[in-house]
Formats: structure tokens, sequence, C-alpha cells
């Protein structure tokens, strides 16, 4: 397991990611744009220092992790003036924690390693709440031997690590999931509008369905938690699950399969991103169901 890691991208998964790396006793370099993000993991973490660009975190790190909001970012991290590329003197691995489009994965991978740098892709399922509890779901694509190289780091921050295939497959895998998991989250609010104009309370729908078929993680995780208590602060925007939607699509149409119940979600959840104030949480994906039913989902 190395011992000099590096992190880029201390955002709302991003910080606690990295302070798991650190509390395990791990010398780490951080990077964001946001200094007050560096500071709080910093001052936590003795063994945390502040670098002042991506190709400082490169300088100092063999295993570079990255969190960051889509494939254009992580590139620009990459590939910049002052990324992580200048900074590498050839060896090293990049590990890609985001939810990114896989061909532009492909391209800054091809770009590292010409410097003689590996990358793996490694997306994350269990938001928030698994990045503070160290309990993430790692979907991970790349060679085996960059893979393995990544894993006992990747086991400090989560519990599951799959292994989808080469380069990209992680990213592929992240994008069907949150299809899914969108798709998931558009009909139980429609059967909760449903419900409420029937009359039933949608606390007690919530506890139906995650004892019957109905149960997902959006009823075990977000429902009560997020929106019966009118509190809407699921700390992932709604833009993002819009974004991998398209991922998602993209990679369908490029295959040639047609997918018309996943492109009629697309289409209800851009109205629902229309809608919303910008970077609104994924939550308010509701305030659209129940504009259009005409009825609030509340206890």
């Amino acid at each position: 397991m190395s011992s000099r890691v590096g992190f880029v991208g201390l955002g709302v998964m991003g910080q606690p990611m990295a302070g798991h790396i650190a509390a395990a006793g791990h010398e780490i370099a951080v990077f964001d744009i946001d200094s007050k993000r560096v500071s709080e993991l910093t001052h936590k973490h003795p063994n945390a220092s502040a670098a002042a660009s991506p190709r400082e975190v490169a300088e100092f790190a063999e295993v570079v992790f990255t969190m960051l909001p889509s494939g254009k970012y992580v590139q620009s991290v990459a590939l910049d003036e002052q990324g992580l590329l200048a900074g590498f003197s050839g060896g090293e691995l990049v590990v890609d924690t985001s939810s990114c489009e896989p061909q532009l994965t492909l391209e800054t991978a091809k770009a590292l390693a010409s410097k003689g740098v590996a990358m793996v892709d490694s997306p994350t399922s269990g938001a928030e709440m698994g990045a503070k509890s160290a309990s993430l779901v790692f979907m991970v694509g790349g060679a085996e031997a960059d893979v393995a190289r990544c894993v006992p780091l990747l086991n400090l921050i989560g519990k599951q690590v799959f292994h989808l295939g080469p380069l990209g497959s992680g990213h592929m895998m992240k994008s069907i999931n949150n299809l899914v998991t969108a798709m998931t989250f558009l009909a139980t609010a429609e059967g909760l509008a449903l419900g409420t104009k029937l009359g039933l309370d949608p606390n007690v729908m919530t506890d139906v369905m995650n004892v019957c078929t109905g149960m997902s993680w959006i009823t075990q995780t977000h429902i009560k938690q997020r929106i019966t208590n009118r509190a809407f602060d699921d700390a992932f925007k709604l833009e993002l699950m819009v974004k991998d939607m398209r991922i998602a699509l993209e990679l369908a149409q490029e295959q040639g399969i047609d997918l018309p119940f996943s492109h009629n979600a697309q289409a209800y959840w851009q109205a629902a991103e229309a809608m919303a104030e910008p970077h609104a949480s994924v939550s308010e994906l509701v305030r659209w169901v129940e504009q259009t039913a005409g009825v609030e989902i509340s206890a």
C-alpha cells in the first residue's frame, strides 16, 4: 500500500474520503479550489498537507484520487499547465472516483500514459452518508494490476469494491446505476403523490413499501429523511443526476439500443431541472412531481 497519497476535490464526498485515508496514517497532499475545505481537513489531520495546485499533489504522491463533478473537470485537473501530468515523474496511479463520461476518461488516461502514469476509474455509490461512514461501494474499471494497487486504499473509504472490466467500465456502471435510481425516484414520487391525493399518509406508505416489493434505496433513505419533513436537503445535485442519465443514454445510443422508458424519464428530470434553482438538490425532483400532480407530499 502506498504511503504517499494525493487527493484533488474536497467537496461533499471528497473531504470525508480524504479524511479516512489520512486517519489511516497515510501522508496525504490535498487540493481544492475552496481553501476552506482544505483548511478544515489539514487542521483535523496533521499528516494532511495543502498543495497549491494539482501539480504539487502529483509531485508528492504515488497514488492520486480525484473526486470532481464530471470528466471535463478531471481532464482539466490532469492535463492543464499546472495539472497532475506536469508533476508526475512516471509510475504513479490516478484513481478517479468521480462520475464521468467514459470516453473522456479514456482520453485522459491516454495522455497520462504518455508519461508512464496509469489510471483507474472508480466511481462511487452511497452518497454523502456513505462517504462519511466509509461505507461506499466502488465500481472499478482498469487493468488488474492497477486495480489491485488501489484496492487497499479503497477499502479504507468503502465497504465493497467491484471490478467491472477495463478502464471506463466503472463509469459505465455508475451511469447505469444512476439511471435506474432516477427512474425509481420518479416512480416512487408519483406513487406517493397519488396516495397522498387519495388521503393516505405518505410516511405510512413509505413504511409499507419498505417491507413490500416497492422497497428501494429511495424509500429507505430519502422519503422520510428529505421529503415528507420538507427538508429537500440531499447534498447530491439534481444537475448531476441529469448528467449521469445523459451519459447512460448516450452509451445506449452508441450501441443502437432503444430505451423508451429511460428517455421518457430523462425528459421529466430535465423539466424538473429547468424548474429548480441552479445547483438544486436532487430532492427537488419531488417539487416538480408535486406541481405536476397538484398535491404536496407531506406527513
